[in-house]
């Protein structure tokens, strides 16, 4: 499963993509979703649709490797979080694997890395 963001900046079209692969994981019962590209509030939805996607489409913890994603906004945390609430209302486990430099950054600023790693 994949899904491919294109964002309309002013004038010219620049390819903004946001990718997110959804693989079976390397133990089984996990399942890898890797995020790549620039998370903000206009393609937050697309990941937290592909997340939930995830979710429902199997039992096991879903594996969420971001250390490809160049950057994230507050929009694409709470994709995470509300993602995070929906596993464990479900009974599953939802853990951030991987992350680059500015996911880091925002998880140390909210002070959220211990939620979802």
């Amino acid at each position: 499963m994949a899904a491919i963001m294109y964002e309309d900046r002013s004038d010219t079209l620049e390819a903004v993509a946001l990718e997110v692969d959804v693989t079976p994981g390397p133990q089984p019962g996990t399942f890898t979703v890797r995020v790549s590209g620039e998370i903000d509030f206009d393609n937050a939805a697309t990941l937290r649709t592909a997340l939930l996607a995830a979710l429902v489409s199997d039992r096991g913890t879903l594996l969420v490797d971001m250390s490809r994603v160049t950057f994230c906004d507050c929009a694409g945390l709470h994709a995470l979080l509300a993602s995070r609430r929906a596993s464990q209302r479900a009974g599953r486990r939802l853990r951030v694997t991987a992350v680059g430099r500015p996911v880091e950054r925002l998880l140390q600023l909210t002070a959220t890395r211990d939620l979802l790693t």
